[in-house]
C-alpha cells in the first residue's frame, strides 16, 4: 500500500466518521443554545430573575420587549423540539439583529462595549442553524420520515 493510498484511506475514514457525528452534534448544539435563549426569553415575563434580577416581567403588550420575549419564548421551543427549525431560527435571528441594532449599537460601536454581544451571537448563531439545519433529535427530521 503506497503512503498516498494510505493517506486517502485515512481522510476516508475521518470523513466517514465526521459524517457519522456530525448530526448527533449539531442537535445537541441546536438544543443546548435553544434552551439558553428559552432562558433569556423567559426573563421577560417576570421568570428566572426578571429584567432586573428581581423578579420584574414586562408590561403585558409593551412594544417592542413584551413580543420580544413572546417570540423568543415560542421560537426557542419551536428550535428546541426542532418544529420548524429553520422557519423559527430566521424568525430569532432576525428579532436579534434588531435587539442589537436598535437597543446595543447607539451606545456604542462594538459590542463589547455596548452590551451587544448576547445579541450579536444569538443572531449569527440561529442564522447557522437556519442554514446547517436542526440535526437530530428533531421533529422535522421524524416528519420527513
Amino acid at each position: 500500500m503506497s503512503i498516498e493510498t494510505s493517506t486517502q484511506t485515512t481522510r476516508s475514514a475521518a470523513a466517514i466518521a465526521h459524517d457519522r457525528v456530525r448530526p448527533g452534534v449539531l442537535g445537541l448544539f441546536r438544543i443546548v443554545v435553544s434552551f439558553l435563549f428559552l432562558c433569556h426569553g423567559v426573563m421577560g415575563f417576570g421568570l428566572l430573575g426578571g429584567i432586573d434580577g428581581a423578579g420584574a416581567a414586562v408590561s403585558l403588550g409593551e412594544w417592542p420587549g413584551w413580543w420580544a420575549s413572546l417570540i423568543e419564548v415560542v421560537g426557542a421551543l419551536c428550535v428546541l423540539v426542532g418544529f420548524a427549525t429553520r422557519p423559527a431560527a430566521i424568525v430569532l435571528s432576525g428579532v436579534m439583529a434588531y435587539a442589537y441594532f436598535t437597543v446595543h449599537a447607539p451606545e456604542a460601536l462594538l459590542p463589547l462595549q455596548n452590551m451587544g454581544e448576547p445579541a450579536a451571537l444569538y443572531s449569527w448563531i440561529f442564522l447557522l442553524v437556519a442554514v446547517v439545519g436542526p440535526g437530530s433529535f428533531a421533529l422535522d427530521t421524524v416528519r420527513r420520515r
